[in-house]
């Protein structure tokens, strides 16, 4: 009897151990499999920047510096261009994934070119972009331009938008005159090689003029004439946009993170910013960039539209603008030249 009841306790024992061995194993593979997941690699999103790090591109570093990407699943590479149309050829070719670039020049590029490029975020909702000019000249309105030279960097986009506004302002487009002076426009009204410039932005031109001590006037294109356009999109290859949707769906979720902390904390974002700067090419102010942050708020969230959601009005305005003033050459329907990938709300 004693002998049977040693052997059944052996047995339990026995049994026993086997199950805390299965435990510790199973355990010991859950650890191995939490372990691989934690070293997924991250996917790369290669990102194109209009221009040196600024005020415009805070909430994508804030995004980096945060780990938003990463909490994500991916790693952003931020890339300075080497023209101006690095961020949308790059795109274009696969070489990058998303690109800084603006409403007017894409449709440009989809309609005349057949670029394979599409928005897929509104970075800036309003437009920007301004005339500019000394105080002194007394220049307040289009109407103020005859006979007056505008300095601008060439081509038919400024062009069409001169001859708008002038005219809808009751003035003669035929009577103004105009100087390609590049990308020197602030040059360009110091040393007063021109009256006026047009093509300067608020949030910069206009900061960097009242930080050097000059006192000037400018206004808005859009108020006469030109319509309401987004000044500063998100762009990518719409193949990629499909192949690689659930990466730019992560990434635009972390750009939403990064804009709010940029919108609740300007100070701590400018303090990011200026730790990510171009130094060496393209040193920044802080009180420039601390101005420039302020300006864009106002422009960048507006009522309760989501940031970087786009509106098909929007861009239905600007391509019958652009067809009337004969920059592009026929229509295009507006859903070919952008896609909400975040839901409204």
């Amino acid at each position: 009897m004693e002998e049977r009841l040693v052997m059944e306790r052996l047995m339990r024992l026995k049994v026993l151990f086997v199950s805390i061995l299965a435990c510790v194993f199973f355990v010991g593979c859950g650890a191995e499999k939490e372990s691989i997941k934690e070293e997924k690699p991250l996917e790369t999103v290669d990102v194109v920047l209009d221009w040196y790090p600024n005020a415009l591109h805070s909430f994508i570093y804030v995004a980096m510096e945060k780990g938003y990407f990463e909490e994500e699943g991916i790693k952003v590479n931020v890339h300075f261009p080497a023209n101006a149309s690095d961020p949308l050829a790059l795109t274009a070719a696969k070489k990058a994934d998303i690109g800084f670039y603006f409403l007017h020049h894409l449709v440009m590029a989809k309609v005349n070119e057949n670029i394979p490029v599409k928005a897929i975020g509104v970075v800036v909702r309003k437009p920007v972009t301004v005339v500019m000019s000394l105080k002194e000249n007394n220049i307040t309105r289009p109407k103020d331009l005859e006979g007056k030279l505008v300095g601008y960097s060439g081509g038919p986009l400024t062009e069409g938008t001169l001859q708008t506004m002038v005219s809808k302002d009751g003035g003669d487009p035929s009577k103004v005159e105009v100087l390609d002076i590049g990308f020197e426009l602030l040059t360009g009204m110091i040393t007063k090689q021109v009256d006026a410039t047009i093509g300067g932005l608020i949030n910069h031109e206009v900061p960097v003029m009242i930080e050097k001590g000059y006192e000037v006037n400018y206004f808005f294109p859009s108020e006469y004439g030109v319509p309401d356009y987004y000044e500063n999109l998100l762009v990518a290859n719409e193949e990629l946009i499909e192949e690689r949707k659930d990466v730019y769906i992560k990434f635009l979720k972390a750009c939403k993170k990064g804009a709010e902390d940029v919108k609740n904390n300007p100070e701590e974002s400018l303090d990011i910013l200026l730790s990510k700067q171009a130094a060496d090419q393209f040193p920044l102010s802080r009180s420039v960039e601390k101005l420039s942050t302020e300006i864009l708020s106002s422009f960048m969230f507006i009522g309760d539209t989501p940031f970087l959601y786009q509106e098909k009005e929007v861009w239905e305005k600007n391509i019958d603008w652009l067809y009337d003033q004969k920059i592009i050459n026929k229509k295009i329907n507006a859903e070919e030249m952008y896609v909400n990938l975040l839901p409204l709300n």
